[in-house]
């Protein structure tokens, strides 16, 4: 029902196309299509054959698959993905998403808590936006809400020209995004390399291209080549982080030995942290060391400094807080939000250790990454149980009339519309106007009046449908 009323509401001129991935990765197309009333029907005959066997054991292979196929001129790519529960494979699945995520955007729809911290990842290192859908109820208006987003306007082709003295290069690290959508943040960082032949040049130029709606549009910046006090040193440290980021994605998707050793190189420089070097943690009454990692220390010259992380635990009777103190490296903080797998270790080195006063039997080992405690919930668009029941019914009451509806947003005038309106066909006939010359223009009157008949809100899932033949009549 969701697929049906997701394919329905594309605008035209996109291309589509569906992925099923089980034992084997399946798409209805070798690549992706334009929206045509054709191809519409040809994916909605076979989507039957293929939904019974789905499960999450080839989501990589598919996203490879998808990765892999030429990516049209001016159209960006965004990804509807629907997951079941987990894949075994979520680490290289992220990895392989966030090798691309300059190139595509991911709404990630998640069925079960396992797979919701998954979910949250693709969505966030993409732009894009996570669901945990509870219930096959809200399904449909939780995916259409996205695809609300998803056709907002876009500034697509982005690059970034540089203008610099002879023997200077730039870098932009994590590479530079080729679309930017509406709503989106994007924070690049650039390096330079290399030794200025003319030291007199005092200033470099970056230009800024896309195009949006049709325009193109061009941003000129000038800055500084020669640093200006120490105020770099947050920008220097952002940086590391951005490229400590890519290289934990490099090493993860098993690029070879290289990427470790970077990672390591710059972490021990800049001081940020990442899941190849160590970081002591020590309890501040007993200067006990808890946990030290296994590959290499931070340099010496590393000040610690006490940092305190308050646990709070909520129940139905109330709530208690529990402070504990520890010593961390400068920039752990930061290095730690960009690091689940840090993180990870992190927490369950902290819920280890044994504590003084109510805090020593109360505090458990934290929950996996995985699950959805460690999610902030806030984040998701949740379909509610208690909307349920009207929402199913009114699914099934304008599930046929949505079924019978064109690409171009009409209707045709026929008895299957006349069945789905419970109206005689005789009688839509022969009250049709002496001025409606096209047949199709009557029926895609009387189909948007339908939807707003007394007492029925279809708004929810047949905002975008309506739209498109409120279009369509326009244009007749």
């Amino acid at each position: 029902d969701s697929l049906l009323f997701l394919l329905k509401s594309l605008p035209l001129g996109c291309y589509f196309n569906i992925y099923c991935y089980g034992e084997t990765s399946l798409g209805i197309f070798p690549q992706s299509v334009e929206y045509t009333q054709d191809n519409v029907t040809e994916a909605m005959r076979r989507i039957p054959s293929t939904g019974s066997s789905l499960n999450d054991n080839n989501l990589l292979e598919t996203l490879r698959s998808i990765y892999n196929t030429p990516h049209l001129h001016r159209h960006t790519r965004q990804l509807f993905i629907f997951m079941a529960g987990l894949p075994p494979d979520k680490e290289a699945i992220a990895a392989e998403v966030y090798r691309h995520r300059n190139s595509h955007r991911c709404f990630s729809f998640c069925f079960s808590k396992d797979s919701a911290a998954l979910a949250m990842a693709l969505a966030r290192e993409t732009g894009g936006d996570a669901a945990y859908v509870s219930s096959d109820n809200g399904m449909a208006v939780v995916v259409l809400k996205c695809l609300k987003q998803a056709l907002k306007p876009a500034a697509e082709g982005v690059s970034l020209s540089w203008t610099l003295p002879h023997g200077l290069e730039v870098e932009v690290l994590g590479g530079t995004p080729q679309s930017i959508f509406q709503g989106q943040h994007r924070l690049l960082y650039a390096q330079i390399h290399g030794q200025a032949q003319d030291t007199t040049v005092a200033e470099g130029v970056m230009t800024l291209h896309y195009s949006l709606d049709g325009q193109d549009v061009t941003h000129t910046m000038a800055f500084p080549l020669c640093p200006q006090g120490d105020g770099r040193l947050a920008g220097h440290r952002l940086a590391a982080r951005c490229l400590l980021k890519r290289l934990m994605s490099e090493a993860v998707s098993g690029s070879g030995d290289e990427p470790r050793r970077r990672a390591v190189e710059i972490s021990l420089t800049s001081g940020i942290i990442c899941p190849f070097t160590s970081y002591v943690g020590v309890r501040t009454s007993q200067r006990v060391a808890w946990y030290r990692g296994p590959l290499a220390l931070l340099p010496p010259r590393q000040s610690l400094i006490p940092c305190q992380i308050v646990e709070i635990r909520d129940s139905r009777t109330g709530s208690s807080c529990h402070a504990k103190s520890i010593w961390v490296p400068p920039g752990w903080v930061t290095a730690v939000r960009s690091s689940w797998l840090a993180l990870r270790r992190l927490t369950h080195g902290i819920a280890d250790l044994s504590q003084q006063g109510a805090c020593s039997k109360a505090c458990k080992p934290q929950p996996p990454i995985s699950s959805l405690k460690r999610v902030d919930t806030m984040e998701f668009v949740l379909s509610s149980p208690r909307f349920g029941i009207w929402l199913t019914k009114a699914i099934a009451e304008c599930q046929e009339l949505v079924t019978l509806q064109n690409v171009d947003g009409s209707w045709a005038l026929s008895s299957g519309l006349a069945s789905a309106l419970k109206v005689d066909e005789a009688e839509i006939k022969g009250k049709m106007p002496d001025e409606v010359v096209e047949p199709s223009i009557w029926a895609t009157v009387l189909a948007v009046t339908w939807l707003h008949k007394d007492n029925t809100c279809y708004q929810d899932v047949c905002e975008l449908l309506e739209a498109k033949a409120v279009t369509w009549l326009c244009s007749q």
